[in-house]
Order: structure tokens, then C-alpha cells, then sequence
């Protein structure tokens, strides 16, 4: 089986969205349509499936990408993201040579090439202290490990959901916490611009989101971790009166 044939490209659009998607004709690619209401989609080609989701939230449209997904990996995308087919399958190599690796985390450029976050230099286990950052398109997943262990995203958290951001750490940590290994590696894999749907600005209501976050994977442990997290160098993330509310959740 070539590695074109083992890997689908996954991406969770709306029907507004949907024509600026860049996809990779080496692919499978399936796309994930939420709430269509309009008429003349663009047409699609042998290479690309498309569903139809009468829901809101990106977390419920990843969700679907995941179930009906039936090759061994799974790559998610963004509608304003651009894939680089060499790290494609760079990536699967190393997936293939590592079967105990079910989540595989990557790295992203904006338009400019500059990485989009600071990411480690060097490659590493994930754990639930350093996958908080994770970004869903520099994500990609073994399908069939992920559909066993039953992990699938929180549908409480991410775009479109009241808690607009997460959902990718939780993913990760529910993955983690069922026994699953995942592994960075600092491979560019795709290209997505500075100016995105996706940015926050460090409102007290994004530094609510975040304590939500945590107290989603820590559990009772929560307070303590958001403490280590403010207190963890540079401190003062979300300015003073953000880093409290962040904290005590209030």
C-alpha cells in the first residue's frame, strides 16, 4: 500500500468556507460540510468525499471527520490551511516504524515562513505538561488505535462551542490518559496564516476558557496546575487582573 493510501486529510469547513480550501490530490480528503444552506457547492472530484453536518461546532464536525475516516491515519485541516505533501509523508515513515505512536504533533508556518508558536527544537513524548498549545492542524492520528480507546473531542469545547477553545489539548490528554502514546516532532507540515478565525485576544473571557480547560483535564488538581502555569516563566501571561480569574475560575 503506498503512503498515499494510508492517510486522509480531514477538514471541518462551513458552507461559506468551503472554496478556499487547498487540497492535496494525492490524498484521500474528506470534507466535512457544517449547516450548508447554499446552493451551487463547488463541485468535487473522484479524490474527495463530502458530508453534510446540520450541527454547530468544530469539536461535533472533527468528531464526524473521525468516524467516518477508514484509512489508518488521519490528518486534520483547516479550510485556510495549506499541507506540504514531503512532511505528509515524512510523517507517516515515522508513524509506520513506530506503531506504538497514536498521536503525532508537528509544526506550522504562517505566510511569511516564520513558525507560527515557539515549539521545542528537539523531538519528544507528549504528556499533558506540554501539549496544551497543540493546534488540530498539526495533528495527525492512528485512526483505528483512537476508534478502539474511544477518544473522540469534547463536543463542550472548540469553535463554535461556549467554551470556543481546548479541544485539541483535551483530545490529547483523553488519549494520554487511556494509554495512548503520542510524540512531537519538529516537521513542518503545513502553512497557516497570522490572521486567523482561530486567534484570541486575551480577554477575561478567553482566560476563563483556559481555566475551564484545565479543570477539564486536571480535575480537582486544577487551581494547583493553573498556579504553576501563571507562576511557570514568562509569568504574567494574561496580565494581573486575567491571571486571577484564570486561576480561581471566576
Amino acid at each position: 500500500m503506498s503512503k498515499n493510501e494510508l492517510l486522509t486529510i480531514g477538514y471541518s469547513t462551513l458552507a461559506t468556507r468551503l472554496h478556499g480550501i487547498k487540497y492535496l490530490d494525492l490524498f484521500p480528503n474528506l470534507v466535512v460540510v457544517q449547516n450548508p444552506n447554499l446552493e451551487n457547492l463547488p463541485d468535487i472530484n473522484k479524490n474527495i468525499v463530502r458530508l453534510e453536518l446540520h450541527s454547530k461546532g468544530v469539536a461535533k464536525s472533527r468528531n464526524a471527520v473521525i468516524e467516518n475516516t477508514t484509512t489508518e491515519y488521519l490528518l486534520f485541516g483547516d479550510d485556510d490551511v495549506e499541507f506540504k505533501e514531503e512532511s505528509i509523508k515524512t510523517a507517516i515513515e515515522f508513524l509506520e516504524t513506530n506503531k506504538d505512536i497514536s498521536i503525532l504533533l508537528l509544526q506550522a508556518i504562517d505566510e511569511t515562513g516564520a513558525l507560527r508558536k515557539r515549539y521545542p527544537k528537539l523531538a519528544h513524548s507528549l504528556k499533558l505538561t506540554n501539549s496544551a498549545k497543540a493546534a488540530t492542524y498539526e495533528m495527525i492520528i492512528r485512526v483505528p488505535a483512537i476508534k478502539k480507546a474511544s477518544i473522540r473531542f469534547d463536543e463542550n469545547f472548540g469553535a463554535g462551542a461556549k467554551n470556543y477553545l481546548g479541544d485539541e489539548y483535551i483530545f490529547i490528554a483523553d488519549a494520554l490518559r487511556a494509554g495512548l502514546n503520542g510524540m512531537f516532532l519538529p516537521i513542518v507540515i503545513a502553512i497557516h496564516p497570522t490572521d486567523s478565525s482561530g486567534n484570541f485576544h486575551n480577554t477575561k473571557e478567553d482566560a476563563l476558557v483556559r481555566s475551564r480547560i484545565f479543570a477539564r483535564v486536571f480535575g480537582i488538581w486544577s487551581p494547583i496546575i493553573r498556579l504553576l502555569f501563571i507562576l511557570k516563566p514568562p509569568s504574567k501571561k494574561f496580565g494581573f487582573r486575567n491571571s486571577i480569574a484564570f486561576i480561581f475560575g471566576r
